[in-house]
C-alpha cells in the first residue's frame, strides 16, 4: 500500500470517482493519510461526494504523474470514519485542512477510510 500511497503523495492532488446515482462523479482531492494498511481522505458535509460516499461507498482513485505516462487507479470501499483520534491526526498530517475545519469536533469536518481492494499502476 505505500507504494500507491507515495505515488498520491507525489502526484499532489487525484480524482475521487464516487457512484451518483446511475452515473460515475468525480472530483479533484487533494489530501491523503496512510494509516494500518488503509487510506484516508476528507471532506465536508456540504457537498454531494459524502452523500454519495454514504450511499455507496465504492470508490475509484485515479492519480497521474505530471509530466508522465505514470498513473495509478485504485477500487476500493470507503466509509466513515467518526473516530476522534484519526481525525486529529488527519489534521496534522494535512494541515491545508486548518484552512477549512478550525478543529476535529466541527459538524461539516468528515473523514472516510478507504479499504483497498485492487491497486493498478501503469
Amino acid at each position: 500500500m505505500s507504494k500507491a500511497y507515495d505515488f498520491l503523495k507525489e502526484c499532489g492532488y487525484f480524482y475521487v470517482l464516487t457512484t451518483n446515482g446511475d452515473y460515475p462523479a468525480g472530483r479533484p482531492f487533494g489530501v491523503v493519510m496512510e494509516h494500518d494498511d488503509k487510506l484516508y481522505i476528507s471532506t465536508n458535509n456540504r457537498n454531494q461526494a459524502h452523500k454519495q460516499l454514504r450511499e455507496n461507498g465504492n470508490i475509484q482513485i485515479l492519480a497521474k504523474k505530471e509530466g508522465t505516462r505514470e498513473w495509478l487507479r485504485i477500487t476500493g470501499k470507503a466509509t466513515e470514519c467518526v473516530d476522534i483520534n484519526m481525525k486529529q491526526k488527519m489534521l496534522e498530517e494535512c494541515p491545508i485542512l486548518s484552512n477549512h475545519f478550525s478543529s476535529v469536533q466541527e459538524e461539516k469536518y468528515l473523514l472516510f477510510q478507504v479499504e483497498v481492494l485492487e491497486t493498478e499502476f501503469h
